[in-house]
């Protein structure tokens, strides 16, 4: 029964005692301040179903003809586990509503992605990561980070050979991907350089900055961590004094704080980085600016109601 009912479980049990002590149903009705079928009600129940019959029972319906088919819930379950997002990307991938595709995901008890795994799907436990915020215009803040990525040997790492010493990455370096994203729309420029040395940085800085400025966004403040490039770099401090760039920093030990930059670079190896078996190094860095194109103007992005990053700046 429902929280709101007037008889409780043990309200029930009063009238089966009291008219098995000869009370009449009318006076059970009025003692209790409930109707005289309700009163028939449970006494008829409690004749068909024994002492069974005054307990609580599930208000769901014996039948539910507008119940999304098991075939089409085995159906989201599989893209699901496949994919690893979330039900507004997996709308777009099967043609089903959002709301219904949630409510398959929880009618299913299937885990929240914040809780598994990006990699394996397993559960996890994972860091508060704050309160999320957003900046009223873009161009006010711009989260500005570094990935390292192991480069993958030439013919393909383990992902396409299996785990062995014969196909592992050891000692040939790595990519880093530095990246800018706006923190109002989500928009992003990556570009994969050799290192994160400060004149890099501010290269990099210098044509993210232009890169935007194309788009209509003008940076007034730019977000990095506490690295000692962008502390004390020279080239990095030029390159923000110089448009009058507002230079910002995360609180130490609290990584979340560049959340932005830190969930696209996530989004980025389960997504781009790790998502397929690389046949090399430049068969995966010639598909980057692709996926980066992909993610701007076509992704369905949940903190955008399910639009792309790019919708943000139409008017």
């Amino acid at each position: 029964m429902h929280s709101n009912a007037r008889t409780t479980v043990h309200a029930r049990r009063l009238i089966v005692t009291r008219r098995a002590a000869g009370w009449s149903p009318a006076s059970i009705a009025e003692q209790l301040g409930i109707s005289r079928a309700t009163v028939h009600k449970w006494l008829a129940r409690h004749r068909g179903e024994g002492d069974a019959g005054p307990a609580d029972r599930s208000s769901r319906p014996h039948h539910s003809p507008r119940r999304t088919p098991t075939e089409i819930e085995d159906r989201i379950l599989a893209v699901r586990r496949s994919v690893r997002r979330g039900p507004v990307h997996l709308s777009g991938l099967l043609g089903l509503p959002a709301s219904t595709i949630g409510r398959v995901l929880r009618r299913r008890a299937e885990p929240a992605l914040a809780v598994t795994d990006a990699i394996t799907g397993l559960p996890v436990r994972r860091r508060h990561t704050g309160i999320r915020y957003e900046r009223p215009h873009p161009g006010d803040l711009l989260h500005v980070d570094v990935k390292k990525l192991g480069r993958v040997p030439d013919g393909g790492g383990w992902r396409a050979h299996g785990r062995s010493e014969k196909v592992r990455g050891r000692g040939i370096g790595y990519d880093y991907l530095h990246v800018a994203v706006d923190d109002r729309t989500r928009l992003a420029y990556v570009e994969a350089l050799p290192d994160e040395r400060d004149a890099t940085c501010a290269a990099f800085l210098h044509r993210a900055v232009a890169w935007f400025r194309d788009r209509g966004v003008v940076v007034l403040r730019v977000l990095t961590d506490n690295a000692k490039t962008d502390r004390v770099g020279g080239n990095w401090r030029a390159v923000c004094v110089a448009p009058g760039i507002r230079r910002r920093f995360t609180k130490p030990g609290c990584p979340w704080t560049n959340g932005k930059a830190e969930r696209f670079n996530r989004t980025l190896r389960t997504e781009f980085a790790y998502a397929q078996a690389w046949t090399g190094n430049d068969h995966r860095l010639t598909a980057l600016p692709d996926w980066v194109h992909d993610y701007n103007h076509h992704r369905a992005h949940s903190a955008l109601g399910g639009q792309p990053p790019i919708t943000r700046l139409t008017p």
